[in-house]
């Protein structure tokens, strides 16, 4: 048999396949994030129950229903009812270096592209839990999901651009706004939809801090970090897989033939069938054998063709069906 030489469309066939298994590998770094992951729903759940009752001893369901009936039999003038997922929460149990009591408070977001740093407005941090929660499903959307673990040392450029944004559109995150929520679509929608409260007020959220108290707080806080323990499980992860790959895209590019690339993948346990390789690979038959190319190439040629040389491939060509 022909040895098949490398070209780059087999080194990445073979570079994707290895690196699947990678991926797929049941590591403790894999496992950690998985953790991770399911961990930070519990804490959704014991967080937006707790928000729920301070929200709540502020802004009473009975007051909530008394100005909705306003809205509605005096319109706009009573429009001071809202639902929202994020929340300033506050609490005065603290004392400050001089003894006096000092206000503790930080800014809260339940949606899925909510901070985890305190401040009300977007940030990567955000897109970074989103992407990481919804991993698999960004996957099976042909996006990367990974983009920002791949470009944690690198500054933006166009390829951690472009896949950001194709991971943002994916999930139905509407624009850059970060108050632009009633647009969004899709699973950042149907996320968000679970944790929106009634609050009463006509302006943002940093204008009406709502009390708590220490251990309510910190809480909140301890969901938040829960939210920052899937980025950084990540990205402990995907560098593992990172540093492998790396490798792997070095081997594979020395590498003059497509049996030494095998011989790699059955070392790492992977085993992976060359004719397959082969058979799907647009070019590696017809440039490699050298009959196969001579086939194509005479196929190329426009000939004239006698009435009796048509009647006969159409022959050949019907019976070649039964």
């Amino acid at each position: 048999m022909t040895k098949i030489r490398m070209n780059t469309e087999l080194r990445n066939k073979l570079f994707n396949k290895i690196k699947n298994v990678f991926e797929n590998e049941d590591t403790q770094e894999r496992e950690n994030f998985l953790s991770a992951r399911e961990s930070v729903d519990y804490h959704y759940d014991i967080a937006h129950k707790l928000a729920r009752e301070v929200v709540e001893r502020s802004y009473p369901p009975e007051d909530v229903s008394v100005l909705r009936s306003f809205k509605k039999k005096y319109g706009s003038p009573c429009d001071v009812v809202a639902k929202d997922k994020c929340f300033y929460f506050a609490h005065s149990e603290d004392k400050d270096e001089d003894g006096d009591i000092k206000e503790t408070k930080s800014h809260f977001d339940f949606g899925l592209f909510g901070n985890l740093n305190g401040s009300e407005y977007d940030s990567e941090e955000g897109k970074k839990f989103a992407f990481a929660y919804y991993r698999e499903d960004l996957k099976a959307m042909d996006c990367n999901p990974d983009i920002f673990a791949q470009q944690n040392e690198n500054k933006d450029n166009p390829h951690k651009t472009k896949h950001v944004d194709e991971c943002t559109k994916a999930l139905g995150k509407s624009g850059s706004s970060y108050h632009s929520n009633d647009s969004d679509t899709g699973m950042t929608k149907t996320f968000n939809d679970q944790y929106y409260l009634d609050v009463i007020g006509t302006s943002y959220c940093r204008s009406r801090a709502i009390a708590c108290n220490k251990d309510e707080y910190e809480a909140f806080e301890t969901w938040r970090i829960a939210k920052g323990n899937v980025v950084s499980k990540h990205q402990t992860w995907i560098d593992t897989i990172q540093k492998q790959c790396d490798q792997l895209k070095i081997g594979l590019k020395a590498y003059r033939y497509l049996s030494e690339g095998i011989e790699l993948a059955t070392e790492l346990g992977i085993q992976l069938d060359e004719a397959e390789l082969i058979r799907t690979n647009s070019t590696g038959l017809t440039i490699y054998n050298p009959s196969n190319l001579a086939s194509m190439i005479k196929g190329m040629k426009n000939k004239n063709q006698s009435r009796e040389a048509k009647i006969l491939a159409r022959k050949q060509y019907e019976e070649s069906l039964n």
